[in-house]
């Protein structure tokens, strides 16, 4: 199939160039929301099932969700589970925290490259072969990057529950509509998700910061519970749906003409009343029947081998005559990265830990989506010095193990110091210092940065602003002796961490 051009270069403006209409949207939006004086890390508030999964909404509408200007959701896919084609209305990036399983994006005016090898001699017998858009495999670890708008969907063709974390970057200047998450579900029947986000988007206004903060306290599957918890209103709920048709419909293809999808389609009104009618309460997570039969990418290594050597090549050629533009950056761009393996750290010390990056340097289409990430891993009782992050909000989820997190504001007020448990969200705000340690066993996070180039300055240690100051300028500024102030700029060598023989040492004396 030949690539249009003229298309494809729309299609890319549209993705990645929407910053040029409204460059200012997101700091109009939300530069009165980040007024913090207290923190919480906090459970996703509400759980919608599905046939085969479940989805889970931390409350957009949250006072340091509000702050940063993401949404978060946690999704939950039983084996075998699909789910259905969606887009969002803002750049989001994806963590599997575990399970494997593929994906598919549909990249608008790119080629379908994925086709059968025999397709010439089912031609030849007259029988029709598919093909479609690439199709990537992913396993625990990776993180995605999906456009705004793009169409995507996902499998789990494993033999345990694929678990991921989205985060949704509502505040991006690619998203004009408001900082409301919006998913734009193109099969099947999301009324309940919908349902739960917009009591969600209600739920917060004419709040006091206090019933706020208790609010965040609320825990996981409230919403659920609310629902179950009143007899009546599921009673109610059960009359309406009988009331309707035996089969309810409402993602974007439902409100269409019949008459004008037929023509759109080139197909009869009787296979657009099948697509429209839409059996059972399934949700957005169905189970396949027999397993998903789709035209399968090579073995994980191959392709993420495959997909580097593309880009190294398209490094090479970058300018030169070779180099045929919107299809190199656009069709055959990477989307994921693994950061797991520990192989892959770029801060690692044996007593303490490692930490693995990624932003637009090693993940480029991250500089359309202004985000980045990080992975860590902290073991026994060892931490990671103070610091703050020079350029983006940090929004941090636990993964394994629990954390001491301490977070202090510009008034010099520790608006956190608490533990962050397994399965909890922590916003920390630009700027605001913050320093976790581990606990007994160990703990490991994923956290995610509004800036595709995210930078923090540590408080101590060997690249520290400490380090930076001359001798007199700590020791006047915080009234100690020389000696004292040469202990504070070169006594810890360490990059980001401490270790915990080094804090026991200290208490000690």
């Amino acid at each position: 199939m030949a690539i249009n051009p003229s298309l494809l270069f729309l299609s890319l403006l549209l993705l990645f160039n929407g910053c040029l209409a409204r460059q200012t949207f997101s700091s109009q939006q939300f530069q009165n929301e980040c007024q913090i004086n207290r923190l919480h890390a906090f459970a996703p508030q509400t759980r919608i099932r599905s046939e085969a999964g479940t989805t889970e909404w931390w409350n957009p509408n949250s006072q340091q969700l509000r702050c940063a200007g993401v949404s978060v959701m946690r999704q939950t896919i039983e084996p075998n589970g699909l789910v259905l084609p969606s887009f969002t209305n803002a750049p989001q990036l994806l963590y599997i925290v575990q399970g494997r399983g593929i994906q598919g994006i549909v990249m608008p005016g790119c080629a379908e490259t994925f086709q059968d090898s025999q397709q010439w001699q089912h031609q030849s017998r007259g029988r029709f072969q598919d093909q479609h858009q690439k199709i990537r495999r992913f396993r625990q670890g990776d993180i995605i990057a999906l456009p705004q708008g793009v169409v995507h969907w996902s499998y789990n063709d494993g033999n345990e529950r694929v678990v991921t974390i989205n985060l949704l970057d509502t505040g991006n200047s690619a998203n004009q509509l408001d900082n409301i998450p919006r998913r734009f579900h193109l099969a099947g029947n999301p009324e309940e998700e919908q349902r739960q986000l917009r009591r969600l988007a209600q739920q917060m206004q004419g709040r006091s910061e206090r019933g706020e903060e208790s609010e965040e306290e609320g825990g996981e599957g409230e919403g659920e519970e609310e629902e179950e918890d009143n007899p009546s209103r599921h009673s109610r709920h059960q009359e309406e749906e009988q009331g309707r048709e035996s089969s309810s419909c409402n993602n974007l293809l439902c409100a269409f003409d019949r008459n004008f999808l037929a023509q759109a389609f080139n197909v009869d009104q009787d296979v657009i009343r099948k697509i429209q009618r839409v059996r059972g309460n399934r949700g957005t997570i169905i189970r396949v029947r027999d397993r998903l039969q789709v035209v399968t990418p090579p073995r994980m290594e191959e392709e993420e081998r495959e997909e580097r050597q593309q880009e190294q090549r398209y490094r090479r050629t970058r300018g030169g005559s070779q180099d045929n533009g919107l299809e190199e950056t656009f069709c055959s761009m990477r989307i994921k990265e693994n950061l797991a393996d520990p192989e892959r750290a770029d801060i690692f010390n044996p007593q303490a830990g490692r930490i693995s990056t990624l932003n637009r340097f090693n993940l480029p289409i991250l500089q359309q989506l202004e985000l980045s990430a990080e992975r860590g891993v902290l073991y026994n009782r060892a931490g990671l010095i103070p610091q703050w992050n020079v350029n983006a909000h940090k929004i941090l989820y636990m993964l394994r193990g629990r954390a001491r997190v301490q977070v202090v504001n510009h008034n010099g007020d520790a608006v956190f110091d608490d533990n962050v448990e397994q399965g909890q969200l922590l916003t920390v705000p630009q700027n605001f210092a913050f320093m976790k340690q581990a606990g007994n066993e160990g703990a490991e996070w994923i956290s995610f940065f509004t800036n595709s180039e995210a930078t923090n300055t540590p408080m101590a240690g060997s690249v520290s602003f400490m380090r930076a100051l001359p001798e007199e300028v700590v020791a006047a500024s915080y009234q100690v002796s020389r000696e004292d102030a040469r202990r504070i700029k070169f006594n810890n060598k360490n990059t980001f961490f401490f270790t915990p023989s080094q804090s026991e040492r200290r208490a000690d004396a």
